[in-house]
C-alpha cells in the first residue's frame, strides 16, 4: 500500500493518503504484535491442512485489510461494498459495484487495480518468493493455491519456482505497458490496464471500460496479453528457455488456441453485416470478447448484449470454459474439460469392449486414475457451486438470466456477464447478503473450490 500511498500524497489526495496511512500503520502494528508473541515457536513444518487454512485465511484477510483504504477515505462508505470490490480485486474477478468509477481518487483506483496483479499471480506465491520464512511448507501452500489440478514445478526448489514465475510475470507486466504507452495511453492507465489484463481480472479506471480509448491498437494490444496470461505460465518459462517441443504435444495448449480461434472465426462470421459494416471492425471486436470472456478477464471493448443471439450464445459458452492450469485465468480449466470429454470417450469405448483395458492420454502421457476423480469431483462441485449461487441470488428477486450468470460470473471470475450484470453493468443493486455470498463464491472460485470447501468439513478440524 505504500505506493499507492504515495500516488494520493503526489496527488493531493488527502482523505485517501490518510486511509492508507492508517490501514499500514495499524496492519504494521498488529503483525509485529504477532510476530513478538510467536517469535520463540520452533516448528516449521506445515501439513497439507495447515496450507489449505493458510492460504484460505491469507485471502480472506488480505482482503479485509485491502478494503479500509476505500472504507476509511469515505469513497465507498458501506464496508460491505469495499470487502466485495477488494476481494473481487484479489481473486482476479472484475465485479464491481462501483457506479462511477471515474469519480474515484486515482490513488484508490491505483490500488483496486494492483489488488489484481498481486491477486493474479498469488499473494501466497509472492510470500514463497519474496519471503522465504516458510521453509518447507511452501509446496502445501502453492498447491492449495495453484490454479490447476496439478503443480508443474519448474525447478526441483519451489522457493526458486515461485521467484522464475514472477520474473516472467513482471516481464509481461513491463512489456504491456510499454506496448500501451506507445498507443497512446499515460503511464498511470497502461499500468492499471495491465494489471488488469495479466491477472485476467479486468478492473479498468474508466466507466466504460476498454471501450473508452476507442483505439483498434490498445484492443489488439490487450487482447494478445490475455491470451498470453490465459496461458500455463510453465510453458512461457519452457518456451523462453528454447524447448518448443511442449508446446507442441501439449494437448491444454492446443485446445485452448483451437477454442480461442474458433470462437473468434465464428463470432466475426456472424457479426459481419449483421451488427459491424466491415471484416476488419468485426474481427477486432470478435478476439478481444473471445479472449476476454475465455480468460475470464472481463474487459469489454463493446457492449456484446446487443451482439447477435449466435455471438451472445458463443461467449455464454466460453464462460464455462476458462483458461490453463498454471494461469492467472479462472473457470473450469482447459485441461479439466478436455480430461472429461476424453473420459466421456473412453466410457463409450468401455461400452462396446466391456473386457478392454483403455488408458487416457493427455499430452502423450497416461492419466492416473485419481486425477480423473479429482476431476469429476471437482467438475460436481462447480455445478453445485453455481446451482447454489444461483439460488441466493434468485432468492433477491432476481430472474434465472440474471441469478445464473451472476453465478458464472462470480464463481468462473469472469465479472460482467448476460443480464443485470452485462458489460455497461455492475453489482451494485444487489442486497448485502447477496454480496457477501458472492464474496465468498469468488474466494472459492479462485482457489479452486476444494481449498475453501475442505475447512467445512467437520473431519478437517479433527485430528
Amino acid at each position: 500500500m505504500a505506493i499507492p500511498a504515495l500516488l494520493a500524497f503526489i496527488y493531493g489526495e488527502s482523505d485517501a493518503f490518510n486511509a492508507f496511512y492508517i490501514t499500514i500503520a495499524a496492519t504494521l502494528f498488529i503483525s509485529l504484535i504477532i510476530l513478538f508473541f510467536f517469535r520463540d515457536v520452533k516448528e516449521n513444518y506445515m501439513s497439507t491442512r495447515d496450507g489449505f487454512l493458510f492460504v484460505t485465511l491469507s485471502w480472506v484477510f488480505a482482503s479485509l485489510i485491502g478494503a479500509l483504504p476505500f472504507y476509511l477515505s469515505g469513497k465507498i462508505p458501506a464496508f460491505t461494498d469495499a470487502f466485495f470490490e477488494t476481494i473481487s480485486g484479489f481473486s482476479t474477478t472484475g465485479a464491481s459495484i462501483l457506479t462511477d468509477i471515474e469519480s474515484l481518487p486515482r490513488s484508490l483506483l491505483f490500488w483496486r487495480s494492483l489488488t489484481h496483479w498481486l491477486g493474479g499471480m498469488g499473494i501466497v506465491v509472492l510470500t514463497v518468493a519474496v519471503l522465504p520464512l516458510l521453509g518447507i511448507g511452501g509446496l502445501q501452500l502453492i498447491k492449495a493455491e495453484a490454479p490447476g489440478p496439478t503443480v508443474d514445478k519448474i525447478t526441483p526448489r519451489i522457493k526458486e519456482t515461485a521467484k522464475i514465475l514472477w520474473l516472467i510475470y513482471a516481464g509481461f507486466t513491463v512489456a504491456q505497458t510499454i506496448l500501451l504507452m506507445l498507443g497512446g495511453m499515460d503511464l498511470f492507465d497502461s499500468l492499471t490496464h495491465t494489471f488488469g489484463t495479466l491477472a485476467t481480472g479486468g478492473f479498468s479506471t474508466k466507466n466504460t471500460s476498454v471501450t473508452h480509448f476507442n483505439s483498434a491498437y490498445i484492443d489488439g494490444v490487450i487482447t494478445f496479453f490475455m491470451v498470453m496470461a490465459g496461458i500455463n505460465f510453465t510453458l512461457h518459462f519452457r518456451l523462453l528457455t528454447g524447448r518448443y517441443e511442449y508446446l507442441i504435444r501439449d494437448t491444454e495448449f492446443k485446445s485452448y488456441l483451437f477454442i480461442f480461434f474458433a470462437a473468434t472465426i465464428l463470432m466475426t462470421h456472424n457479426l459481419y453485416g449483421n451488427f459491424y459494416g466491415s471484416l476488419g471492425e468485426s474481427l477486432r471486436y470478435a478476439s478481444f470478447q473471445a479472449a476476454a470472456i475465455l480468460t475470464t478477464t472481463g474487459f469489454a471493448s463493446a457492449d456484446f448484449e446487443q451482439w447477435p443471439y449466435f455471438s451472445r450464445i458463443i461467449l455464454f459458452m466460453l464462460m464455462f470454459v476458462g483458461g490453463c492450469s498454471g494461469s492467472t485465468g479462472g473457470g473450469i480449466k482447459v485441461i479439466r474439460l478436455v480430461t472429461l470429454l476424453k473420459q466421456g470417450y473412453t466410457e463409450m469405448k468401455y461400452l462396446l469392449h466391456p473386457r478392454a483395458l483403455f488408458s487416457l492420454w493427455i499430452s502423450g502421457e497416461p492419466v492416473k486414475r485419481n486425477i480423473i476423480s479429482a476431476i469429476s469431483g471437482f467438475f460436481f462441485l462447480y455445478i453445485f457451486m453455481l446451482l447454489l449461487v444461483s439460488f441466493v441470488v434468485a432468492s433477491s428477486g432476481e430472474d434465472i438470466l440474471t441469478s445464473f450468470c451472476t453465478a458464472l460470473a462470480t464463481v468462473g471470475n469472469i465479472g460482467p456477464g448476460f443480464g443485470k450484470i452485462g458489460p455497461a453493468e455492475n453489482y451494485a443493486f444487489y442486497p448485502a447478503y447477496v454480496k457477501w455470498f458472492l464474496s465468498f463464491a469468488m474466494l472459492t472460485g479462485r482457489l479452486e473450490l476444494y481449498t475453501v470447501l475442505i475447512i467445512f468439513m467437520p473431519r478437517f478440524w479433527k485430528g
